[in-house]
């Protein structure tokens, strides 16, 4: 009475990848992330999907931040400017796993930095909290989206895929707990994602596996 109709609900998906770093001179995400726009437009979006941004983050925690929140805060005010309530917002995070053969689904990230090496800015925390007002370094936080139904609908698709709840303790893990953390405050979803290295599973193939990604997200509930 009154309605105009149902409204397609708008999944609104940004994505981020990362630079080299220490051991991986070519980052198979920084790859991925930069051709997916247009990779998702050949192959035709589905309905109700948007790409909002691909960003390219430094392989550093501290270097990361600052472009991560200027990012999270952008998607953030836009979706308030539109005033659309039925547009929901998830950040899709991949990194690479250099000793991975299969595509990881994180679940959660660890409220702690302790880095096996420097990163790319010459940081190296050992077993300090990523924010310390969130208390001791075994607090987790854990996404909102559903990783087994995720990880179950990839596997369908014939994809190598597992569900992790160790996203490691360093770069991706630090940037997963800042982003769950935003996430959580802002009534958004985030989600982060291991991919192996080309050598392992090929450009094409993880081409394949991020658009099917993209899809999965943007069809469930």
């Amino acid at each position: 009475m009154g309605s105009e109709g149902p409204t397609t609900p708008i999944t609104t998906i940004h994505v981020t990848g990362f630079k080299k770093f220490h051991g991986v001179s070519d980052n198979p995400t920084e790859t991925i992330v930069n051709n997916l726009t247009e990779y998702m437009n050949k192959k035709g979006l589905p309905k109700g999907l948007v790409i909002g941004s691909c960003s390219i983050l430094e392989t550093a925690g501290q270097g990361a931040l600052v472009p991560l929140y200027q990012r999270l805060q952008s998607a953030i005010v836009t979706q308030d400017s539109d005033s659309l309530n039925f547009n929901r917002i998830i950040w899709l995070h991949f990194g690479v796993n250099s000793g991975a053969t299969k595509f990881a689904i994180e679940n959660q990230a660890v409220n702690e930095a302790n880095f096996r090496c420097p990163d790319e800015m010459g940081w190296k925390p050992l077993k300090v909290p990523i924010v310390p007002s969130d208390g001791e370094i075994s607090r987790t936080r854990e996404t909102s989206l559903p990783v087994e139904e995720i990880t179950k609908a990839l596997a369908e698709k014939g994809y190598e895929v597992m569900v992790s709840d160790d996203a490691g303790r360093f770069v991706c893990n630090y940037v997963y707990y800042h982003s769950l953390r935003f996430a959580e405050q802002n009534g958004i979803q985030s989600l982060f994602v291991h991919v192996p290295l080309f050598m392992i599973i090929n450009q094409e193939t993880q081409m394949q596996f991020a658009a099917s990604l993209l899809e999965v997200l943007a069809s469930i509930s």
